[in-house]
């Protein structure tokens, strides 16, 4: 049965138009690459307990290849019920689409058939189609479920989008948010510009994906000229695999940033601004800038394992673990922004998470 924005519960629109913290679910393998149900179920508890706002499963985060493994189902099913049986309150759920139309819209019947409240829709599998195409394949999936769309950087194969493609993105009905992840500061403001040409800034929820500028993201606000006039538009949270770890941390900078916010009339410390420069660094040695991204979800995956939530730094794919160098960064980061982590909170919780 489709899905229609009408039909979400009211409590996730309303946490999804404040805000919130949205990690990117990995995927908890053992050491013969099979589905670790016990470790998933960790990493399912530790973000509801974290205070995220919500989960994003089966996107690049928890593997793309789930699909060719055959576990795309058994993956989503999972979080589902691990949130349910762990914690009632509201959360919302988000399912990764792929593939072209027929695949996606698939994809998108399995999720609402799980319960999820959107699909975030990959276009990477349709990289290099007109325009034209593209929005039509994204009209078709919306007849499923309301649709996050992505703005995938081009390092992982996203295609490039311009303002024009947003404001028609913007203006399909099922359409819930965007997640805004180029790591492009010009293609990111394409975004901006094709939601407030489309009038669709209030119904439309901009949430960041671009891990080299998180803070600022959220909490600067990005200016677009419709009319003769400025419309003012800002990120409302975060949908990272960067908030896969240390998301307890990530939950109270996005709340002391919208406390700021409130309280100063829209200003920022400089404290604040400066955090920014700290997560990115923070985020290059998770996601492995120095080659090219490698190491972008193995990497995450090695700051669970040093927590405790996952066994082993294993991915379907027996190519992909860290990059060269990237677990010396991952130790700098650790000596350089330790008060950034929240392994104290996982270390008082793991014993629970794993029972």
């Amino acid at each position: 049965m489709a899905l229609n924005r009408s039909d979400l519960p009211e409590n996730v629109l309303s946490l999804l138009a404040q805000g919130a913290v949205i990690p990117a679910h990995p995927l908890a393998l053992d050491a013969k690459r099979r589905f670790d149900a016990r470790r998933q179920r960790a990493l399912t508890r530790y973000y509801v307990d974290a205070g995220a706002g919500g989960l994003a499963v089966g996107v690049h985060t928890t593997q793309f290849a789930i699909r060719e493994h055959g576990l795309y189902e058994a993956v989503l099913r999972s979080a589902m019920q691990d949130r349910l049986d762990w914690d009632q309150r509201p959360m919302a759920m988000i399912a990764g689409l792929c593939g072209g139309t027929a695949q996606a819209r698939n994809e998108a019947r399995i999720a609402v058939g799980l319960g999820y409240h959107a699909g975030l829709l990959s276009l990477a599998a349709l990289a290099g189609a007109p325009q034209d195409q593209l929005i039509a394949h994204c009209e078709a999936v919306a007849q499923e479920i309301p649709l996050v769309g992505f703005y995938l950087q081009t390092a992982v194969g996203g295609p490039v989008l311009s303002s024009e493609f947003w404001r028609r993105f913007a203006a399909i009905p099922n359409a819930l948010a965007i997640k805004v992840a180029p790591f492009n500061r010009y293609r990111t403001l394409d975004v901006v510009r094709g939601v407030v040409a489309a009038r669709a800034e209030d119904r439309v929820f901009l949430y960041t994906g671009n891990d080299d500028h998180i803070v600022l993201d959220l909490a600067l606000p990005f200016v677009a000229m419709r009319d003769g006039a400025p419309v003012s538009v800002r990120f409302r949270g975060g949908l990272l695999g960067h908030w896969s770890v240390w998301t307890r941390s990530a939950v109270q900078q996005l709340a002391r940033i919208k406390s700021e916010l409130a309280q100063g009339g829209g200003s920022l410390s400089p404290e604040l601004l400066a955090l920014d420069a700290r997560v990115t660094d923070c985020n290059s040695a998770f996601f492995d800038v120095a080659n090219n991204f490698h190491g972008c979800i193995a990497g995450c995956h090695e700051v669970l394992r040093r927590q405790g939530l996952l066994e082993g730094i294993w991915c379907l794919d027996p190519a992909e673990g860290l990059g060269a160098g990237q677990a010396g960064e991952i130790d700098r980061v650790y000596r350089m922004h330790g008060d950034l982590s929240d392994d104290a909170f996982v270390r008082g919780n793991l014993e629970r998470w794993l029972s």
